[in-house]
C-alpha cells in the first residue's frame, strides 16, 4: 500500500503526540518527594520516638500516617560525610566526603540526579555543607540555594542559585520555609517535582526563636546517670570531659568559664539543651506549614515525605556532647517516611541504614537505582518484611586533627553486640589499637554502662565479632591493609578553630 508524504507525516505526528501524552500520564503518575534534613537531631527530641517534653504534633503526625523507624543508623557520626551518605548510598570511603571540609564529587551519581534525569523538577534550599566555602549550584538541582559554613540562626547570607546573595536577617528554620512554599507554588502540577530542606537546626550554637526562647525554663535537666559512670570505660572518654565534646567544657559557648565540674555548673548544661529544644519546636512548626500547602493543593496523598536527621547527638551521656563516636546516642537518628507505596502507622524495627535512602527513594519513585552502593532498599521490609535483612553493620569515623576529641573508629553493631576497635593509624592493621576496646550487650544494656571487654566468658564471642567486624569491611572494599587513617594523637585540650564550629 502506498501512502503520500502527508499521510506519514500525519502518522509520525499522531505517533509522537501519543508519545509525548503516555510520558506525561507517567511523570504525573510519578509521586513527588520531600525530603527534609536535620542537623544533629536526636531521635529521643521528638514527641514520636519518646519525648515528654518536646512536643512535635506535625513530625508526630507525619510518622502516625507514615513507617517510623525505630532503629535508624548513620554510618559516620559526621555532618559532610553522613549527607554524602544519605545522597549517594555509599560509604564515606566511596564517595570521598571523610571530614567536614571535602566536596561530593560532581560526577558522583546521587538520587536527586536520577530523578532530575527522570524528568523531575529539583531544588536543594538550605544547608548543603559538602565544601565549607562553597555556595555554589551543585549538580542535580534545577534551583540551588544554600550559603558558606554553618549558617546562622539569624542573618543567614544565602546565594540564590548562584546569581546572587542576599541576607534577610530572619531566623533561618522560617526563612528556608518561606523559599521552599515560594519554590513550590511555581512548580507544574502536571510534573513531578523533588525538593530537599535543608535545616540548619538543631545543631549548635543552639538558638530558638524568641517564641520559644523561654518554652522550657521550667523543665529541669542534669546530667544523664551516665555521664560519671566510666568505670570500665577507655581513658579517651575521661580525658574529653574537659574539652570541646566533654561536658564540663564549654557547652558550645552555653559555659563562659571552664572546664567547670562544680555541681552548679549543670545549670549550663541545662540551659544549652533548652536551646536545643527550642530550636526543634520551629522546625515542626516548618513540617506543618509545608504539610499544609501539599494539602490545599492536592498534593499530599502523592507525594513522598521524608523526614530525618543527618547523624545522632550525645547530650551528656557517657559524660560527652557532640556526635562522631559509636556510642549509640551518637549513631541514631530518626527516619520518617510517609506517602505512596508505604504503609500507614508502622513502627519498623530492623536496623536501617543512612546508604538504605537512596535505593529506596529510587524504587519509589520507580527511577533507575543507582549502581554498586552500599545500601539496600527497605521498601520490601517496610511493606511485607524481609527475613533477608541485615543483622550486623560497620560504623566507622576517622581522627580530626581539627577536633582532636574522638579517635579512629572502627565497630560493628549487631543487633545484640556492640564492638568497637579503635586503631591508632594511619592504617588499621600498622599498630596495636590505641585504646581499650569496647563490648555492650545492647539487649541487657541499651544505655552501654558496662563495659564487657575484658569479662574472660566474652573471650570466644569478642573473637567472633572482631571476625565479624573485618569480613563487613572486607564486604565494602576495606582491608586491614588499605583502611587508611589519620594517625591518632591523642585527644587535646584546645578549642577548634572559630570559624569551622
Amino acid at each position: 500500500m502506498n501512502h503520500s508524504r502527508k499521510e506519514l507525516d500525519l502518522t509520525i505526528f499522531a505517533l509522537l503526540a501519543l508519545f509525548i501524552l503516555a510520558v506525561t500520564l507517567r511523570a504525573a503518575d510519578r509521586p513527588n518527594v520531600l525530603f527534609i534534613l536535620c542537623d544533629d537531631l536526636r531521635p529521643q527530641a521528638l514527641g514520636c520516638y519518646g519525648s515528654k517534653v518536646v512536643h512535635t504534633p506535625n513530625i508526630d503526625r507525619l510518622a502516625a500516617e507514615g513507617v517510623r523507624f525505630a532503629n535508624m543508623f548513620c554510618t559516620t557520626s559526621l555532618c559532610s560525610p553522613s549527607r554524602a551518605s544519605l545522597l549517594t548510598g555509599l560509604y564515606a570511603h566511596q564517595h570521598t566526603v571523610a571530614n567536614n571540609f571535602t566536596e561530593l564529587p560532581p560526577k558522583l551519581a546521587h538520587w536527586p540526579v536520577r530523578l532530575h534525569d527522570a524528568g523531575y523538577a529539583t531544588a536543594y534550599l538550605g544547608k548543603w555543607h559538602m565544601g565549607e566555602d562553597n555556595d555554589a549550584p551543585r549538580p542535580g538541582f534545577d534551583y540551588f540555594v544554600t550559603h558558606k559554613g554553618q549558617g546562622k540562626y539569624f542573618g543567614t547570607e544565602w546565594s540564590l542559585n548562584g546569581e546572587k546573595h542576599v541576607t534577610p536577617g530572619g531566623y533561618y528554620t522560617t526563612e528556608v520555609t518561606d523559599m521552599a512554599l515560594d519554590w513550590l507554588k511555581k512548580q507544574d502540577m502536571k510534573k513531578p517535582w523533588a525538593l530537599c530542606v535543608g535545616h540548619k537546626a538543631p545543631h549548635s550554637f543552639y538558638t530558638p526563636e524568641e517564641k520559644y526562647a523561654h518554652s522550657f525554663d521550667s523543665v529541669r535537666v542534669s546530667y544523664p546517670d551516665s555521664a560519671l559512670a566510666l568505670e570500665g570505660k577507655p581513658e579517651w572518654i575521661k580525658q574529653r570531659l574537659n574539652t570541646w565534646h566533654g561536658i564540663y567544657g564549654p557547652l558550645f559557648e552555653w559555659r563562659k568559664n571552664f572546664p567547670d565540674s562544680s555541681p552548679g555548673a549543670v545549670k549550663d548544661f541545662e540551659n544549652m539543651v533548652h536551646g536545643y529544644w527550642g530550636t526543634i519546636l520551629s522546625v515542626d512548626d516548618s513540617v506543618g506549614r509545608i504539610r499544609e500547602f501539599l494539602e490545599k493543593t492536592g498534593q499530599l496523598d502523592r507525594t513522598i515525605i521524608v523526614f530525618l536527621g543527618d547523624n545522632g547527638l550525645l547530650e551528656g551521656e557517657h559524660g560527652m556532647v557532640d556526635k562522631r563516636t559509636a556510642h549509640e546516642p551518637s549513631l541514631r537518628i530518626p527516619l520518617i517516611a510517609r506517602g505512596p507505596g508505604l504503609p500507614a502507622g508502622k513502627v519498623e524495627s530492623k536496623q536501617v541504614l543512612s546508604v538504605d535512602l537512596p535505593p529506596s527513594l529510587l524504587e519509589l519513585t520507580g527511577a533507575k537505582p543507582l549502581e554498586s552502593i552500599a545500601g539496600h532498599s527497605w521498601v520490601k521490609l517496610v511493606r511485607d518484611g524481609d527475613l533477608a535483612w541485615r543483622t550486623a553493620w560497620l560504623y566507622y569515623y576517622n581522627y580530626e586533627k581539627q577536633f582532636p576529641y574522638t579517635p579512629n573508629i572502627r565497630a560493628l553493631r549487631t543487633d545484640r553486640w556492640k564492638y568497637i576497635r579503635y586503631p591508632h593509624g594511619p592504617r588499621f592493621d600498622s599498630t596495636p589499637d590505641k585504646h581499650l576496646r569496647e563490648l555492650y550487650d545492647l539487649t541487657a544494656d541499651p544505655e552501654e554502662r558496662k563495659n564487657l571487654i575484658a569479662d574472660p566468658a566474652q573471650a570466644a564471642n569478642i573473637a567472633e565479632l572482631n571476625r565479624q567486624l573485618l569480613a563487613e569491611m572486607f564486604m565494602l572494599g576495606l582491608t586491614p591493609s588499605n583502611d587508611e587513617m589519620p594517625e591518632d594523637a591523642g585527644i587535646k585540650a584546645e578549642l577548634p578553630d572559630r570559624k569551622i564550629r
